[in-house]
């Protein structure tokens, strides 16, 4: 049994989802100890203790102390990923409901699934929009067709929007999966180690159950601000309607070979400018450092890159703690798989010589 100190590094949740989503991968029994050491409410929350339970249904594991402030996790998968039809609700792993992001439950199951010998629908209940998670847009926009060609194929849907504090959105995740038996027939390409010229950026300005002035103004600031840099956009205001009230906006931004995505939420007393302002005012920095990721993509692939087996060099808008915590993560289960570089901003992956872990 493989032993994972949640207290290493920024002793987040990251550690418990990639621990899961590689310990189904692998089958590999593992025991995560401190978990969330170093957060203010250290144990699992309802959106951790959902990731558990969906991370166990889909590889059948053994699990113990799968509960809420839990700061110690048995997780023995009995077999590989089981393709099928899934939902999972936050809510309901605390009483009283929760939003909890329905995007990181998501991705502690999405790369089991996509390597599973068959397809799988998987609907996700909970926050698709909400503080310190990637937004329902990041995922689709962004991280799926940055993975497309390393061979981890899914597609979303956004059939409800769930902000904080009541959630109940809900994302429906279709992924075809992998036959196994059909190694040869697989053909994976490179993900490109430069960006090139950016091609276009794209968006979404919301109003959720509240006035659409909001939506148009957190629109008409991002353009006017993307006008005034002179970079080609198209953002679209859209008022919608949710059990919780929520504004906020989504880019992303397309280059010859890269995405990158940026976003920010509304709160009570922000006005909509400076929502539209946060926003872009990071895309911009992001655009003009020419790195390849942005902060939170960088960490968001070490994972699949690390199971794709290539070998490339990705310069980073950040070398973050949380990124560099996720690589040690990862290199617990698989060894070795790529060296950050803080002189050159990047981080190197090198191929597996022997495929063991090529997806």
């Amino acid at each position: 049994m493989l032993i994972i100190n949640g207290a290493y590094g920024e002793g987040g949740g990251q550690i418990l989802r990639t621990s899961l989503a590689l310990a189904a991968i692998l089958q590999q029994p593992i025991r995560l100890e401190n978990i969330r050491a170093r957060r203010k409410n250290p144990g699992l929350a309802a959106q951790h203790l959902a990731s558990v339970r969906a991370a166990a249904l889909i590889c059948e594991a053994s699990v113990s102390g799968d509960a809420l402030g839990s700061t110690s996790l048995t997780f023995e998968p009995q077999s590989d990923p089981i393709p099928g039809l899934y939902e999972f609700d936050v809510s309901e792993a605390r009483q009283g409901g929760s939003a909890g992001a329905a995007t990181l439950v998501l991705q502690t199951v999405l790369l089991p699934l996509t390597l599973a010998g068959g397809p799988s629908t998987v609907t996700v209940k909970g926050g698709t929009h909400v503080p310190w998670s990637p937004p329902f847009h990041y995922l689709r926009d962004v991280f799926l067709p940055t993975i497309r060609p390393l061979g981890f194929q899914a597609t979303l849907e956004l059939l409800a929007w769930g902000w904080y504090p009541a959630g109940q959105g809900e994302i429906r995740a279709t992924i075809p999966g992998r036959d196994k038996t059909d190694e040869s027939s697989k053909t994976l390409s490179a993900v490109a180690e430069a960006r090139g010229a950016l091609k276009h950026i794209h968006g979404v300005a919301v109003a959720s159950s509240l006035p659409a002035h909001i939506a148009q103004r957190i629109r008409n600031r991002a353009a006017n601000l993307l006008d005034e840099a002179r970079l080609p956009h198209a953002i679209e205001p859209q008022r919608v309607r949710s059990v919780s009230p929520g504004a906020g906006i989504f880019l992303a931004v397309e280059y010859e070979s890269g995405w990158a995505g940026f976003s920010a939420l509304g709160e009570l007393g922000k006005p909509s400018e400076q929502v539209a302002q946060e926003a872009v005012e990071a895309l911009l920095a992001f655009h003009h450092s020419g790195a390849r990721l942005d902060e939170h993509l960088a960490d968001q692939l070490i994972l699949p890159l690390a199971l794709s087996g290539q070998s490339v060099t990705l310069s980073m808008e950040k070398i973050s703690e949380h990124t560099r915590t996720n690589l040690w993560v990862v290199e617990q289960f698989l060894g070795p798989v790529a060296h950050i570089d803080p002189s050159q901003g990047a981080i190197q992956f090198t191929a597996k010589c022997n495929g063991q872990h090529h997806v």
